[in-house]
């Protein structure tokens, strides 16, 4: 057994690289081999979003508190709130972030392989951002 203490690691400022906006990250666990698994806090301020991106083997998202939107390559953007679960498929193109007015956080899980937890894409412009959400 082992228990991370609250604290024991220092929140980070997400990276221009792959996000938009002001976001901390706040890591929760990684699983070392030959676990794959980890977790990260991420609360993004009003208008801040990732990058569009994939994982190898998906992503689970619960949302903790806010409001944010998500989306997946091909569909509308959903308002998402504290209590959702937001799953995405092995290798499906995504995004996910605060509305433009309020804040989100979240919990993200996912698995690596090979190492690799995700592949960051193309940042999602203003105005496919901006097109609006539905419920």
């Amino acid at each position: 057994m082992h228990i991370q203490r609250v604290g024991s690691r220092a929140s980070t400022v997400g990276p221009a690289a792959w996000f938009t906006g002001h976001v901390q990250l706040d890591s929760l666990f990684e699983g070392q081999a030959p676990q794959r698994t980890s977790g990260v806090c991420v609360t993004f301020a009003p208008g801040a979003r990732t990058a569009w991106h994939t994982h190898p083997f998906g992503q689970t998202l619960i949302v903790t508190a806010g409001c944010g939107w998500a989306q997946r390559e091909g569909e509308g953007i959903c308002t998402v709130r504290p209590g959702d679960v937001i799953t995405f498929a092995p290798g499906e193109k995504h995004w996910h972030g605060a509305t433009a007015t309020t804040g989100m956080t979240h919990i993200a899980v996912h698995e690596a392989f090979d190492g690799r937890a995700v592949e960051w894409l193309e940042h999602v412009s203003d105005a496919q951002y901006l097109a609006g959400a539905v419920e």
